[in-house]
């Protein structure tokens, strides 16, 4: 519940449907798995709170991460003291990894300043006529959100491309109306937002009632949130707009066609990008169990330091700080439904959108 209750749930979705799958396989070495399910409340409080309970009072065997960098933050913490496995499905801040901590995997395929690394190779590639010359960029003040949005304005600003705004709101902001209206003050080509989900929307919305229609818009994490995204914003509006992805529905990974269609028998419809990387993160687990043979935590950790992982996000690997080695896909919204656009040996769609059409009411 709380903030992050959009994409939490569909990372305990994502959790369910790995569970159900590996127990109708027989389980993991023999035994069935289940899952003790904790709300967090998108609290760190309360999530260092429950991770205690489940180390010491649930006494679980393995642990699997929540949702955000802000909440896997002080849980990996509460791992690591207690020197177990800590897998997380959504956690890409660079704070996380400078801790030293040996028993953290992030489940993504990088992290988050490296997150739109391929949407910069993307404006750089264009005709030089088609190019943005000016960006704005709003994010929320988020440990992932803020670093993959930094990231992206100083590689822009490296190529030519002019900052007209840039501002960090506070995680609670729910009005962003007087944003939307200093953003359309400098009629960037080329708007880039730092968002989870409800802000995402949020500014859309403003972005509509100002009247203001970038030619380019780019989100962090919420137009993977699938049909919760059109629902909310029209499935209109969710033409052409950019985000990066950690996972393709169409992927031809290993049980990605049965996560696929595991999740819509069980809840409706195509999955979100975070009930994959929960599903993903689960598979790492299940991985290292199986091949150490047992329930041995710095047995596992080594593990998964020292070996390749097969998941439906793809093959995943890890350095010494537990920071994935991979790189993020391209995605754009069109004719109502996410498409991978680059890089063009795994993509959906023959071609880019642009412009992005004006906003319809």
């Amino acid at each position: 519940t709380g903030d992050f209750s959009q994409p939490g749930n569909a990372a305990k979705q994502g959790y369910e449907v790995w569970q159900e799958m590996v127990n109708e396989a027989g389980g993991i070495l023999g035994r069935e798995v289940e899952l003790v399910i904790l709300d967090d409340a998108s609290d760190q409080n309360t999530v260092v709170a429950d991770y205690n309970r489940l180390i010491s009072q649930e006494n679980v065997d393995l642990l699997l991460g929540t949702f955000s960098s802000l909440l896997n933050l002080p849980a990996s913490a509460v791992a690591e003291r207690n020197q177990m496995l800590y897998v997380e499905p959504a956690g890409g801040a660079p704070d996380i990894f400078t801790r030293g901590f040996e028993y953290l995997f992030f489940a993504q395929p990088a992290t988050a300043p490296h997150q739109a690394d391929i949407f910069v190779e993307y404006i750089e590639s264009m005709p030089e006529g088609d190019r943005p010359e000016t960006a704005a960029y709003p994010t929320q003040d988020d440990p992932f959100t803020t670093p993959v949005i930094d990231s992206m304005k100083e590689q822009l600003e490296g190529i030519g491309v002019e900052t007209v705004y840039y501002e960090v709101y506070p995680p609670d902001t729910t009005n962003f109306d007087t944003i939307a209206n200093a953003i359309a003050a400098e009629q960037p080509d080329l708007l880039a937002q730092g968002a989870v989900f409800e802000d995402g929307v949020g500014l859309i919305r403003s972005l509509q009632k100002v009247g203001f229609n970038p030619e380019q818009m780019f989100q962090t994490s919420a137009p993977s949130n699938s049909t919760q995204y059109s629902d909310a914003i029209g499935v209109d509006n969710t033409e052409g707009m950019f985000y990066t992805v950690s996972w393709s529905a169409e992927a031809d990974y290993p049980l990605n066609a049965d996560f696929v269609a595991n999740y819509d028998e069980k809840f409706g419809g195509e999955p979100p990008e975070d009930a994959a990387d929960a599903f993903a993160a689960a598979q790492v687990v299940q991985a290292a169990v199986e091949a150490v043979g047992e329930i041995d935590q710095a047995a596992l950790a080594d593990y998964l330091h020292n070996n390749e992982i097969e998941t439906i996000l793809g093959p995943l690997t890890w350095d010494e700080a537990g920071e994935p080695q991979s790189a993020f896909v391209l995605a754009q919204w069109q004719s109502g439904k996410p498409e991978v656009v680059l890089p063009a040996e795994v993509a959906t769609a023959e071609s880019v959108i642009f412009p992005r059409p004006d906003w319809s009411n």
